[in-house]
């Protein structure tokens, strides 16, 4: 089972039940049983669906991309800048 919750710089998180802590991208580190659950889900794949949908409601259309899809995009951004 797995929890979703919000940090204090309003970024959607999931955890493991049962985890003490989880640390935000922003840097906070948060007590999870200090949170208001936002949803519960079965597994990880569900609870990062859930999360990346959020994400989406709140911030309108963010698209989540892997580390590889940046490194291209800016590449293409600075070839891009010599054309």
């Amino acid at each position: 089972m797995y929890v979703i919750f919000r940090c204090d710089c309003g970024r959607v998180l999931y955890a493991k039940k049962g985890v003490a802590s989880r640390k935000c991208t922003c840097g906070k580190t948060i007590k999870v049983k200090t949170r208001r659950i936002l949803k519960k889900v079965e597994t990880a794949q569900d609870a990062s669906e859930a999360v990346q949908k959020m994400q989406e409601e709140i911030y309108g259309g963010t698209i989540f991309r892997t580390a590889q899809e940046l490194k291209e995009d800016t590449l293409q951004n600075r070839l891009n800048k010599f054309i």
